[in-house]
């Protein structure tokens, strides 16, 4: 029951193909002859750009800091991860307020050399888009390849050192065939969070597909069509899943045997010269771009007038979003530890299926999840008018959080599952031989030793809610703003000062899981 509650919005969308009508059809029709063309378009296009741009610099900083040795390494390490904290669309509002063509940047470049007109290329374009998601996605890549050349990367390259092989053969003969799975698996998840986006692609006015989502839900005001253009996206979200599925079993597979045999006698490269100042510069524009100018850029109209500052606001829309995020992380962790506790007493047939069913949540955008929602409950009003289902989803908080239960559910039980695989199983035998079953087994045995897990999975739930931007837009009740959506409506306006502050209180909250995560890679055997 737990599952199908968070499936809910997926097979809603999937059975608008059940209903249809000629007013539906006639809507597809014409965005098909007009707009589709382009929303297609666009969309490839930029994933193109951005698999492109996370490909260059996350593979290139994780090679850095993973084979060579250099003044700074250490520090580039957790550096490197800052930007996870910068939701993609808090970046696109610092680059417009410094980058546009009334921003400091051009009138000074205009004042100072007599210029006339746009001195820079238009910031919001499928390039500024592009710019923006690889600064700020990188970092999926750069774990992931890290790690996967940090188990047997320094051995593999001094093996074929000692074999003759001069270091540009090593790197690209060595090195970049060993991180291409998890540069694979990278991508992916780093494309997915492109096609979920709403805030960039909105701001920036990109006709990506989840914008022609909503463009067929409340311009067209045709939900069915939305619904039945949401299946195209999730064809597209479940090709990538299915993608970085298999290169994380590919990198299980190159990290199996062997990965720690010589950890001891292999170091990595040291840099000398003008290979240790390309190292610097590799590592350094990253994280100087994805996060230390962004948040410069911000902060420089908070500093030039505190009297325009909404403060008073202020505390509203944080209460809001602290309040929405300690909810839904205490019921996603309720949902996760209910899930992950029945596929441990059963790992195998039906109930290991609905657990990887529902883990597939956080890979539906947020449009996605939106319109599954509110086909369900327009049916409902249809067949029952009287019934208050509809109040209860759209002007209460129970819908939100319903939604943000479908999209982070997963994150809360990636989180569980890794606890209890740490857990034997003859712990279990244990107390099922001194009586404890069932629920008494849970809390009585299971419990004392998941509260780290699940106290990070509370964590993690709860940064992603307060960063959710879709499903809070078209979900929250009246009154209700939270910082994101206050962010981006600020933004929208061009109230760029003003939308500052929401803005930095989102990333210092993103910085708790972005230090906790650096600590835990530190902590972790090389």
């Amino acid at each position: 029951m737990l599952a199908f509650w968070l499936c809910v919005p997926v097979l809603a969308v999937l059975g608008s193909w059940l209903q249809w009508d000629e007013a539906t059809a006639a809507i597809l029709r014409e965005m098909a002859q007009t707009v589709l063309p382009d929303y297609v378009g666009t969309s490839v296009g930029l994933c193109l750009l951005v698999a492109l741009g996370v490909v260059l610099v996350g593979l290139s900083s994780a090679a850095a800091v993973t084979l060579f040795e250099f003044p700074g390494r250490r520090l580039f390490e957790w550096a490197l991860l800052l930007p996870l904290a910068m939701p993609a669309y808090v970046v696109a509002y610092a680059y417009t307020d410094f980058l546009q063509f009334s921003g400091p940047l051009q009138t000074w470049l205009r004042a100072a050399f007599g210029l006339e007109g746009r001195v820079l290329p238009e910031v919001r374009s499928l390039g500024g888009a592009a710019w923006v998601f690889t600064f700020s996605l990188y970092p999926y890549v750069y774990l992931l390849a890290r790690t996967a050349l940090s188990e047997r990367g320094a051995q593999l390259m001094e093996a074929a050192r000692l074999l003759g092989a001069p270091l540009p053969r090593r790197i690209r003969e060595v090195a970049l065939p060993l991180a291409r799975p998890a540069v694979a698996a990278g991508v992916a998840l780093a494309l997915m969070e492109t096609l979920a986006d709403f805030g960039v692609s909105s701001y920036f006015g990109i006709q990506t597909f989840t914008a022609g989502i909503y463009k067929a839900w409340l311009a067209m005001d045709n939900r069915i069509a939305a619904a039945q253009l949401a299946t195209v996206l999730l064809a597209f979200v479940v090709l990538l899943l299915q993608l970085e599925h298999r290169a994380q079993r590919r990198m299980r597979f190159a990290a199996g045997r062997g990965a720690r045999a010589g950890s001891a006698e292999a170091q990595p490269v040291r840099l000398a010269g003008g290979r240790r100042v390309a190292a610097w510069a590799v590592c350094g524009l990253p994280v100087l771009l994805g996060f230390v100018l962004p948040v410069l850029f911000m902060l420089r109209p908070l500093t030039a007038d505190w009297s325009v500052l909404p403060w008073d606001r202020f505390v509203a829309w944080s209460f809001n979003s602290v309040r929405l995020g300690a909810l839904t992380a205490a019921l996603a962790v309720l949902l996760a530890l209910a899930l992950a506790f029945s596929l441990r007493r059963s790992p195998r047939g039906l109930t290991r299926g609905v657990v990887q069913l529902t883990g597939l949540g956080y890979a539906i955008p947020g449009a996605v999840i939106v319109v599954g929602l509110l086909l369900p409950v327009g049916w409902l009003q249809a067949l029952a008018p009287q019934t208050r289902v509809g109040y209860l989803v759209t002007a209460t908080v129970l819908g939100l959080v319903w939604a943000y239960l479908v999209r982070f559910c997963a994150v809360a039980l990636q989180s569980v599952q890794s606890g209890y695989a740490r857990i034997p199983p003859s712990l279990d035998d244990s107390a099922r031989m001194l009586g404890a079953g069932g629920w008494r087994l849970m809390w009585g045995v299971h419990w004392p030793l998941l509260r780290r897990s699940t106290a990070a999975a509370a964590l993690l739930v709860f940064v992603d809610v307060m960063k959710e931007l879709p499903a809070t837009m078209v979900l929250r009740p009246f009154d209700t703003d939270t910082l994101a959506v206050v962010a981006y409506q600020l933004a929208r306006d061009e109230r760029l000062g003003e939308a500052a502050l929401p803005s930095l209180a989102l990333v210092l909250v993103g910085l708790v899981p972005v230090i906790l995560l650096s600590r835990t890679l530190r902590a972790s055997p090389r």
